[in-house]
């Protein structure tokens, strides 16, 4: 999925609050998303395409939050809910993405899952099948790590 194609996506997926969002924002949107994930456009898998999305309209919702902060009034009950709204929205889908990356963290870091993880080696333990000696280690009082066996 390129950019041009997120943010019509974005358009069509946040409906009615096009009007209060211009071109600019969604730009700004999909470049914040970028530095949230790591990742930059275009982006291929499923997943990533998931998240850029997601990304992008918690930070389209963040400018409309910021956006209804100054309207805020007590008096005003209805501007107070638009404000509330916005702040669960927002905490939502911070808490659903830090999930995501907690439960797929190869995903974000770029690498593959198996090379996350540290290496098993094991002891290599080698005996001299006449003498019974442990030959483990070379001259240097290092592991062998591959002994070969002796016939």
């Amino acid at each position: 999925m390129t950019e041009g194609e997120l943010k019509i996506l974005l358009e069509v997926e946040v409906k009615g609050l096009t009007s209060y969002l211009d071109s600019d924002d969604y730009s700004n949107a999909v470049d914040d998303a970028e530095r949230d994930t790591g990742w930059s456009m275009p982006v291929t898998t499923d997943f990533k395409i998931k998240w850029m999305k997601e990304r992008s309209k918690r930070h389209l919702f963040f400018y409309l939050y910021t956006e209804s902060a100054h309207k805020f009034k007590f008096e005003q009950i209805n501007l107070q809910h638009r404000f509330e709204h916005y702040d669960k929205i927002l905490k939502w889908m911070d808490e659903a993405f830090e999930k995501a990356i907690e439960n797929n963290p190869h995903e974000f870091s770029g690498l593959e899952a198996f090379h996350m993880f540290g290496t098993k080696i094991d002891a290599g333990f080698k005996y001299n099948r006449v003498t019974g000696e442990d030959e483990t280690y070379d001259s240097d009082n290092e592991v062998l790590f591959a002994p070969t066996e002796n016939d």
